[in-house]
């Protein structure tokens, strides 16, 4: 496993000097920056898992660098150092995004720990949201943050990209993990019984009501509630919704008391809710109470380095109870499999691996065992592309002799190699960091530049 990278930010060199020991002991890849503007520099360079910076800094201070990282790369995990004067500063920087703050002096144990906890988190998530591309590395990166928070989520993506998934995980790494997590489908319930879903309702207070019912609000008190599918929701109902979130507290169909209630909502559409709100079809002020803080979950053709270790994955989840011996796919249906533009998204992949697991004669899977819109979609290959050997070809070894050819040619300049490969630049940048391309002499000038000034 790669080793960490944490850069240090503090314009006090001795204070630099000591967290490196400390850090370097420990096994990070660190790099420092005297400054807030140093660190700028550097962040658009080099992909960090993690930032500590001092609060109190000569020119750009921690809150104005924290803004500018997360404006660049809002995925970063930023960590603050404050004297005890500045808590009011640093708990400001917890609502604009930072994941904690530490309050000087700290004792070096406190100072790995809070470091290893953010980490460690983020090393958790790889095993409920699987993926291999900087992308959902992002998305990863915000659970974490929006996890600490009780504000409502809205998660946006299109239907099959696994929004409840980040639901899920956003529940688990929140303080409410050991309570309760409810979901719903607002799209898939009768708008009458909705109401009673959520709210529950008192014995007798409709046709049917036989006995009293605790709706998913009581149910998932202490805990979270996730309203998948937001958007279908009609407007007497997004009323009700409304007043349950900013009252704290709902009454049951037929009743007549309040009941206070303590529920984190994540809520999630595949729809334009803004568009929505112009149009008068969803509330100007739900929208903005569920979109306080926001996931964007990209399609699974704009990652398409997540295709092959979802096909992994799934290969293994659906063989993992049967007696069927299935080793992977043949070349020519892998190639075909990350060629196709998935506009099912995850949920539609899966499908298309469970249904060739059941099909599949041999134990490997082939074209001919994919669904046909599958199968029918591949691009036709163009004069001179390349052709694919008859034995086949290792993927990995390929892409990066690709990259270390458009990275020499450019004399390593990323973005000019990012446009040579048709990648954005911190596509390219995360593939670099994988296979471990890098310029050996490179140097760490920002830094050393700002250390100049300092003599």
């Amino acid at each position: 496993m790669a080793r960490k990278s944490i850069l240090v930010v503090d314009d006090e060199r001795g204070q630099r000097e000591i967290l490196e020991m400390i850090l370097s002991g420990e096994g990070y890849d660190l790099m420092t920056a005297a400054s807030g503007e140093a660190a700028v520099k550097i962040v658009k360079d080099k992909r960090f898992d993690l930032v500590l910076t001092d609060l109190k800094m000569t020119g750009m201070d921690g809150i104005e660098l924290l803004q500018r990282l997360l404006a660049y790369d809002s995925s970063i995990i930023v960590i603050l150092l404050t004297a005890h004067g500045s808590i009011d500063s640093a708990k400001e920087a917890l609502r604009r995004g930072a994941f904690d703050y530490l309050e000087k002096p700290y004792d070096r144990e406190t100072l790995l720990d809070t470091i290893r906890r953010a980490l460690t988190k983020l090393e958790s998530l790889d095993s409920e949201i699987i993926s291999d591309s900087p992308e959902m590395e992002s998305v990863k990166k915000m659970v974490l943050k929006v996890a600490r928070s009780a504000s409502t989520v809205l998660i946006r993506g299109e239907s099959g990209t696994g929004k409840e998934l980040i639901a899920r995980a956003i529940h688990n790494q929140s303080p409410r993990a050991t309570e309760m997590f409810q979901a719903v489908n607002c799209a898939a319930i009768n708008e009458n019984l909705l109401e009673s879903e959520l709210f529950g309702h008192e014995k007798g207070s409709f046709t049917g009501a036989h006995a009293e019912k605790k709706g998913l609000f009581e149910v998932a008190d202490r805990g979270t509630l996730f309203l998948d599918e937001i958007g279908e929701l009609d407007i007497s109902m997004q009323a009700k919704l409304l007043r349950a979130l900013q009252e704290r507290e709902i009454r049951r169909v037929g009743g007549t008391r309040p009941l206070k209630i303590d529920v984190r909502v994540v809520a999630a559409t595949n729809r334009d809710l803004l568009a929505m709100v112009k149009d008068g079809r969803f509330r100007d002020d739900l929208y903005y109470r569920i979109n306080v803080l926001s996931i964007d979950i990209p399609p699974l053709r704009e990652r398409r380095e997540d295709i092959p270790v979802l096909i992994n994955f799934f290969l293994k989840k659906h063989t993992r109870n049967t007696s069927r011996l299935i080793r992977g796919l043949t070349p020519e249906a892998r190639v075909v499999m990350l060629e196709y533009a998935w506009p099912g998204n995850v949920r539609q992949l899966e499908s298309a691996i469970e249904r060739a697991i059941l099909l599949a004669e041999a134990d490997l899977i082939t074209v001919e065992d994919l669904p046909l819109e599958v199968r029918q979609e591949v691009r036709p290959q163009t004069e001179g592309a390349f052709k694919l050997p008859h034995e086949g070809i290792s993927f990995e070894e390929f892409e990066r002799s690709l990259i270390l050819q458009a990275m020499e040619r450019t004399d390593y300049n990323i973005t000019k190699a990012a446009k040579l490969l048709g990648l954005t630049f911190r596509t390219l940048q995360y593939r670099l960091e994988k296979f471990g391309i890098k310029r050996a002499d490179k140097k760490h000038g920002a830094e050393e530049e700002e250390d100049e000034g300092e003599e």
